[in-house]
């Protein structure tokens, strides 16, 4: 079972997406107020519940709670922002990208395994 971890600055978005340059990450990002959002968080969790990819870290972020770094994402990756949306990073660029209810665990991993 893999964790995420929740950022909330720009200098924790900083470190991630330099880090992507070393090793894929997976952002979600998460509308709190949003059924379609909480739904897609479901089947992220269960994604990661299950039998994730092992050499990804995983990131969430909350767009109404900081919104600065879910547009400094946008902006850093060229992918307009949605939410819910995931996107795989590597090396500093967008591999993939999803949003709304093509969030799945099943979509999630056929990409990602």
């Amino acid at each position: 079972m893999a964790q995420y971890r929740e950022i909330d600055s720009m200098d924790s978005w900083n470190e991630v997406f330099e880090a992507s340059s070393e090793r894929p990450v997976v952002i979600f990002k998460h509308s709190t107020t949003c059924p379609v959002s909480a739904n897609a968080y479901r089947e992220f969790n269960e994604y990661l519940n299950g039998s994730p990819r092992e050499d990804a870290d995983y990131v969430l972020v909350k767009v109404i709670e900081s919104r600065p770094v879910s547009l400094q994402i946008a902006e850093d990756t060229a992918v307009k922002h949605e939410s819910p949306q995931i996107m795989m990073i590597d090396k500093k660029a967008k591999v993939w990208s999803a949003s709304h209810w093509s969030i799945t665990k099943e979509h999630i991993a056929a990409v990602l395994d």
